[in-house]
């Protein structure tokens, strides 16, 4: 017994900025706010790889 997941996209309803962390959130069945941690975490040694992994997530990502 297999269940389908829902294909990765942008969420349009637990967005804050573009829907990057509600569409993952979506995709793994967990609360967004545990990659908006990740996210500022990633921030904290100087901002770069945070941003350029979120606006990377957000060009390959299509939204809903």
């Amino acid at each position: 017994m297999t269940t389908a997941r829902q294909p990765l996209r942008r969420s349009r309803t637990k967005r804050i900025l573009v829907g990057v962390c509600g569409g993952l959130g979506e995709f793994f069945g967990i609360n967004p706010l545990w990659f908006r941690l990740v996210f500022i975490l990633a921030l904290l040694p100087g901002g770069v790889p945070g941003i350029l992994l979120y606006l990377l997530l957000w060009i390959i990502i299509p939204s809903e």
